[in-house]
């Protein structure tokens, strides 16, 4: 049972976490939701869509002009506590690695706290325990907030990740997290080439076996337009396939810009696995 804010859900219940990037200068929309209208409309058509969580970040993950905890509170605490009163029983994920800003959403209403740069502010698990809210806890390979990758080698990528994850899951029960809060991500793109992320999606099996509920952030990243040479836009058959894959191997919450699509896909896996019935059953019957 993973339990977010007022919601829970069952160990085979598929959650998508829709994207709301609150940046000028995000990699895919190119600040499409930067300013408040936009982010509120885009709220309610992935709530429509079937999004549990809306994940809500201030700053862009890659390499940029330099935003400041002040800013990123400035884009974020905010507009938290409008989602907050809109729709009371959303679960509201931020996007941060740093404490003091994850201290500031969770004061406006935040549920969980999406550490996407794994641990590197140590204080932030701290918040997530003396909040009572959830905790992703993710692999990054060590790499600092905001960098990309260069010449990264892992002698086994997985073992590395599980080593990562799972500590980090630990250390935040040791500090008081709710143990049916925390999550773990593979951290595709994170202080990984191409190939490294192609193995962690391969071997997700792995991650899942812990017993930890496993997030996948696979939403058009770079490592499904180096493997299809495919541009940003071009990605979405890609990350589909991916998602797929990863479902199939018992990743449990999903992080995405298409949210539509990404639960056909989810409820298609479930029904082949047999977790799921079939919306209708007319064929054949009659």
């Amino acid at each position: 049972m993973l339990r977010l804010g007022t919601r829970e859900f069952d160990a085979h219940e598929p959650v998508i976490m829709a994207i709301v990037n609150r940046t000028p200068d995000s990699f895919y929309d190119q600040g499409a939701t930067f300013r408040d209208e936009p982010a509120l409309d885009r709220v309610e058509q992935a709530i429509s869509e079937g999004a549990a969580v809306i994940d809500i970040g201030g700053v862009k993950a890659g390499p940029g002009e330099e935003v400041s905890a002040e800013e990123e509170a400035r884009r974020t605490v905010g507009f938290v506590a409008e989602v907050r009163k809109r729709y009371p029983d959303v679960v509201i994920s931020v996007d941060t690695w740093r404490h003091d800003v994850a201290a500031a959403v969770c004061e406006a209403g935040a549920d969980l706290l999406n550490d996407a740069w794994g641990g590197a502010d140590p204080k932030l698990a701290e918040v997530a325990a003396r909040y009572g809210v959830g905790l992703v806890c993710t692999h990054a390979g060590g790499a600092e907030p905001r960098t990309r990758p260069h010449r990264v080698a892992y002698e086994d990528v997985m073992a590395d990740i599980l080593r990562v994850t799972v500590g980090l899951a630990e250390r935040a029960v040791e500090l008081g997290v709710r143990r049916d809060a925390i999550m773990i991500d593979p951290g595709h793109d994170f202080g990984k080439n191409t190939r490294h992320s192609l193995e962690a999606t391969r071997r997700l099996g792995e991650m899942t076996a812990t017993g930890w509920p496993v997030l996948v952030s696979l939403s058009n990243k770079d490592f499904v337009g180096e493997t299809l040479d495919k541009p940003v836009k071009e990605r979405v058959i890609g990350t589909l396939a991916t998602t797929a894959v990863s479902a199939w191997l018992g990743a449990q919450v999903y992080r995405v810009h298409e949210v539509a699509e990404t639960r056909q896909v989810l409820e298609m896996v479930a029904s082949i696995a047999g977790h799921r019935p079939p919306a209708t059953a007319r064929r054949g019957l009659a």
